[in-house]
């Protein structure tokens, strides 16, 4: 589970995140997880700001693309003739812009219109999820913006085609799967916790070596400007959803003159530690999950009791499932409920499911957690989560320890009686022992003289709680940061049913139309 995704949810830097883009393409969301970075420096103290960000060499900004039909990945055929593929040339040390190269993968489809408006890069969150495989599923979302827009979407540095990094084999997840206790009772669980957690850190500096200091946002944000200026665009019209509202947060306060369109949705509160984003999604996902219960027609507390019952059972005796050799734990149960809360729509199949469990039947939770974790029917697993974490350890500075992780879990309980366990011990546990320092505490977002960057939070939103955009839009500043709320449910809120919100969005990308700060769509 995560900070933040977009397909499920860490903080949308936590283990909850949200890969909400990546669920609607497999079919199981319908709508729209972060860590905070402003680059530290050598020595993590720095703030990342516009001062470091000189212009880039020619002979990275004079590149050119060389456009070509795209590939086949993994099991995903090769998308439509509409849409091209080419490699960037990035550098791998930003302080370093003449030295080693890499190359980053990206994606676009060109505009259909005649009236072009430049390049609308999406970043659908995660971090770690791919713009590769996800934008032309997301596309049909934003047929409209497609007219005036090419579509333009890559792989972050250290995700999937972009050398992305690979911790852990399949053999080895699915062993900490049915073997690791992320809600640790006992002083060995809690030990076999924590060594878990600093083998996948070990893990992944094996695979990544030097490109592990390489991935903060701050590194991906100065890939973005770089790409503006490849691309051809005098100004950098970006969509940014769940940890793509983060990133997109730190390229304004980095080139804030180079910002064109901005829109920020499903928004992660950019003023919040570690700790602070473990509360801030034990409240949201309690919140979307009350919302649910009342759905169904049960009180809200007695619900969450009875949840909260199933999962301690599951702590000591877990469930049989169809899967041969394959049980369903307490932390796998946890994360098949989190996957439907990130949209309404996936609400029914939550109420099978834990029926099913109630019944002593664990296939249709461990499917739907399956889902979550990338695993597909041959027992292969994506590597999303491993990017993810890579990313948001090397831009996290704080550590909190197991000591202080256990002090946390009464008040997480209190918040969240069904998630409030596993998210204070993941304060510990996601970035333990990390072989790499983090770079900061909070990211820095404010970007004095701006253009108006469109901030949509959604009311029921688990992973990233709408309180984070009201901070987020105050935080890039007055007269920069322009609010707009919709009162729905789901991870994200354009394309999910809104006429409001859509038309909103659309004005302001299509036409240059800002709203008043502070509109609401019901």
């Amino acid at each position: 589970m995560g900070r933040y995704t977009a397909h499920p949810g860490r903080r949308a830097r936590s283990r909850f995140a949200g890969w909400t883009a990546s669920l609607a393409a497999a079919g199981l969301l319908l709508s729209g997880c972060s860590t905070g970075a402003s680059d530290g420096g050598e020595d993590g103290t720095g703030d990342g700001g516009a001062a470091t960000t000189g212009a880039s060499p020619a002979s990275l900004t004079s590149q050119r693309l060389d456009w070509g039909r795209c590939e086949a990945t993994g099991d995903a055929p090769a998308p439509g003739r509409d849409w091209q593929c080419a490699d960037l040339e990035v550098p791998v040390d930003w302080a370093k812009p003449e030295g080693e190269r890499m190359e980053l993968a990206l994606i676009r489809a060109k505009a259909t219109g005649a009236k072009r408006a430049g390049s609308l890069l999406f970043n659908f969150g995660g971090p770690g999820g791919s713009g590769i495989s996800t934008m032309p599923s997301y596309a049909s979302l934003v047929s409209s913006l497609h007219e005036r827009y090419d579509l333009v979407s890559w792989d972050p540095r250290g995700v999937a085609a972009s050398e992305g990094i690979r911790c852990r084999d399949d053999e080895q997840i699915q062993a900490a799967e049915s073997a690791v206790d992320a809600t640790p009772d006992t002083p060995g669980e809690e030990q076999a916790y924590l060594k878990d957690a600093a083998d996948f850190g070990a893990g992944c500096e094996r695979a990544a070596a030097k490109l592990m200091t390489h991935v903060s946002t701050t590194d991906t944000a100065r890939d973005m400007d770089l790409m503006r200026q490849v691309l051809g665009d005098d100004e950098l019209h970006y969509f940014g959803i769940s940890y793509g509202t983060e990133l997109g947060g730190v390229y304004a306060h980095l080139f804030p003159k180079n910002v064109g369109r901005m829109v920020l949705d499903a928004v992660v509160d950019p003023t919040a530690d570690t700790i602070g984003h473990a509360e801030h999604q034990a409240r949201g996902f309690q919140r979307a999950l009350d919302d649910y219960l009342r759905s169904t027609g049960r009180d809200p507390e007695q619900g969450s009791r009875e949840i909260a019952g199933l999962l301690d059972r599951l702590d000591t005796e877990p469930l049989p499932t169809s899967s041969e050799g394959r049980e369903l734990t307490q932390t796998l149960a946890l994360t098949g409920i989190v996957l439907p809360l990130y949209g309404k729509s996936s609400w029914p199949a939550l109420t099978s499911a834990l029926s099913a469990a109630e019944k002593g039947d664990g296939s249709e939770l461990l499917a739907l957690a399956d889902g979550y974790n990338e695993r597909d029917a041959s027992g292969r697993y994506g590597t999303s989560s491993h990017s993810q974490r890579v990313i948001s350890c090397l831009d996290d500075r704080e550590r909190p320890t197991a000591a202080e992780a256990k002090e946390l879990l009464p008040e997480f309980e209190r918040i969240s009686p069904v998630f409030g366990s596993f998210l204070g011990w993941d304060t510990a546990g996601w970035c333990h022992d990390w072989p790499v320092a983090g770079q900061y505490e909070t990211p820095e977002v404010s970007a004095a003289g701006a253009a108006p960057v469109l901030v949509v939070g959604n009311t029921g939103d688990p992973a990233t709680p709408y309180e984070g955009a009201r901070r987020m839009a105050d935080e890039l500043g007055p007269d920069v940061g322009v609010m707009l709320t919709w009162k729905g449910e789901g991870h994200g809120a354009y394309g999910s049913g809104s006429d409001c919100v859509d038309s909103t969005v659309d004005a302001y990308l299509l036409e240059g139309t800002v709203p008043e700060d502070g509109k609401v769509c019901s």
